[in-house]
């Protein structure tokens, strides 16, 4: 096994999620409703921890919205866990965990193309600044130059006792 280097430890990925969400409700004051849509999986758990610091700092209303993708196809094929009606003319923040190659977003933002909407907004955990598709993060917990061949691991549960994230 390759050995891991710890980047963030659960403090660090609590306080980079708290700044994030604090950026968010900057960038919507004015907002009745914002849309929180996960990237399956480990996307959907940072929208998750995201969503339980906004109720508690924000005065808009959050639906959390869950994307399926289908990553390793060469084309956009996804699902959602709520009907487009949910999101149609809201701010729609598409969040994900890690930011490589960029075309797990692109697919995302794939998902909201054909929907009328305020606008769209991004969040990663990670960026490792790989991308070869042409996908800006608004909100970054953590940008991290690495090699091609290293690989950011990030390890949440629900209820946040082992969150980790790793370069390896």
């Amino acid at each position: 096994m390759a050995s891991q280097l710890l980047i963030l430890n659960k403090k660090q990925i609590q306080q980079k999620i708290d700044r994030i969400a604090y950026q968010i409700l900057e960038d919507n004051l004015n907002e009745k409703e914002v849309v929180l849509a996960g990237i399956w999986d480990r996307g959907y758990k940072l929208a998750l921890r995201l969503e339980k610091v906004l109720k508690k700092i924000a005065g808009f209303k959050l639906t959390l919205l869950r994307i399926d993708l289908q990553k390793e196809s060469s084309k956009l094929i996804a699902t959602t866990d709520l009907d487009e009606s949910q999101w149609k003319n809201k701010v729609i923040i598409i969040v994900d965990d890690v930011l490589n190659s960029g075309k797990t977003l692109a697919y995302g933002l794939g998902v909201f193309l054909n929907t009328p909407h305020k606008k769209i907004r991004t969040v990663v955990l990670v960026d490792r600044s790989h991308k070869i598709f042409p996908v800006a993060t608004d909100f970054v917990g953590l940008e991290l130059a690495t090699v091609l061949k290293e690989h950011v691991d990030v390890i949440m549960d629900v209820e946040g006792e082992e969150d980790r994230v790793y370069l390896s």
